[in-house]
């Protein structure tokens, strides 16, 4: 953990989702720590493990409140002109009010000058407006697509209410909006910057697009982000086709006489870090998933080779791995097998070296024979320590547990050119 920041406090309009000249100078983090929903929308999937999709409702992995305060130190000392801490998901932050109130109180206590942010679909905000403003939570996205409790029986598949009670259709609907609206009345009055972030579903809210605009702006909120439908396979509306540019255009106009258009959107994951821009690359998976497993988690040791006796394959052609744990027989190191794990398929590059890094997110070293350095840089930011061998896998595995490089026999052959592959570890 690192020393908290100098409190200069990050100006309230640095926050790069709601003020669009703020997206090139200020970055921010989302940290996902609210698995669960209580709310089912046609055009949503949640996906807790995808490395290879930017929308909301993924994420490599969930963290807990404690994790998360953890990460958050070590992104400030990465990610340059870190403004913002933010929680959108994968579900929904106040279907997990302890342990979203629980990290930002943590993250506050060691970040005074961040600010803080939550995005929610609104039904359970209304209970938390005393904690949102204690905690100095200054910036709040409500999603609000429509006004007419009929069209929301078309959006929601289904709204649990804090009593476990689940409603469906019209009175879903009925129930939802009227927090929402209850919830950005509840914000404003206490002084919170508020988004409403409006789904934009052809043949179901565009027409109402300017109804929600007057409501929102009439209630005070400060923006509104008229986001054009993300056709999620698998979903409800997956085979609805997006809006097109100039239905979207239209929405937006409609909209604008009423309150100020957020146009800049990225759809950002539920662990997004970096600028808004900023691909979702191998450094900011590694990191994450390094938050979830710190070392002292970690008991185990991986290892390539193809019979479990000698560390003998190159990590780009293994299909599983090798797992020890240290048994301690009689105060002593006692390398003992507790796993073989299959590895991720070949291809995709660094995203499958991603994946591995989720598979031995309990590991703390890798031995192998040789590999190339797109997997040795993947996993290293993840926290994995890796190591090449070529001897017994019991003197392999007690070297790396007594805390010694592993010894090796014969110097490494050149993965560049000691095979057809190019160079990068097989991926």
């Amino acid at each position: 953990m690192t020393a908290p920041a100098t409190p200069t406090q990050v100006p309230r309009t640095d926050h790069p989702c709601f003020d669009e000249a703020a997206r090139a100078r200020t970055a921010r983090v989302h940290l996902p720590v609210a698995p669960r929903c209580n709310v089912q929308c046609n055009y949503c999937n949640r996906k807790f493990d995808c490395v290879s999709e930017s929308r909301p409702g993924v994420s490599s992995t969930i963290l807990t409140p404690a994790q998360a305060a953890d990460y958050v130190d070590q992104v400030r000392a990465d990610v340059p002109h870190l403004a913002v801490v933010g929680i959108a998901g994968p579900g929904d932050p106040f279907a997990n009010a302890p342990q979203t109130l629980e990290t930002l109180r943590l993250v506050h206590d060691r970040h005074p000058d961040l600010l803080l942010c939550v995005a929610s679909n609104g039904l359970e905000v209304p209970f938390h407006l005393d904690d949102i403003a204690a905690l100095d939570i200054s910036h709040v996205t409500i999603t609000l697509s429509t006004l007419d409790p009929d069209v929301a029986g078309q959006i929601y598949r289904w709204v649990r209410d804090r009593d476990r009670q689940v409603y469906r259709g019209r009175a879903a609907g009925e129930l939802l909006i009227a927090r929402q609206l209850e919830s950005i009345r509840g914000l404003k009055e206490r002084g919170v910057t508020v988004k409403v972030n409006t789904i934009l579903v052809p043949g179901v809210t565009l027409d109402g697009v300017a109804a929600v605009a007057a409501k929102a702006a009439e209630l005070g909120a400060d923006t509104m982000n008229a986001l054009p439908l993300y056709p999620v396979e698998g979903t409800p509306f997956g085979e609805i086709a997006a809006p097109t540019p100039a239905e979207i255009a239209a929405a937006r106009q409609a909209a604008s006489g009423f309150i100020a258009q957020m146009t800049h959107c990225q759809r950002c994951r539920a662990d997004a870090v970096g600028l808004l821009d900023d691909a979702h690359g191998d450094d900011a998976i590694g990191r994450l998933l390094a938050a979830k497993s710190p070392p002292s988690a970690r008991p185990y040791v991986a290892v390539c080779s193809q019979e479990g006796y000698l560390v003998n394959q190159h990590l780009g052609g293994a299909d599983w791995v090798y797992v020890y744990e240290n048994a301690d027989v009689g105060g002593r190191v006692t390398p003992r097998l507790v796993d073989q794990r299959p590895t991720p398929e070949a291809g995709g590059g660094a995203r499958r070296w991603a994946r591995l890094a989720g598979l031995l997110s309990d590991c703390r070293a890798l031995i192998c024979y040789q590999l190339g350095e797109s997997p040795r840089t993947v996993l290293k930011v993840a926290g994995i320590s890796v190591y090449e061998s070529d001897g017994l896998i019991a003197d392999a595995v007690t070297d790396v547990f007594c805390g010694r490089v592993p010894r090796r026999a014969l110097p490494p052959r050149d993965c560049a050119t000691s095979c057809a592959g190019p160079g990068t570890g097989c991926g």
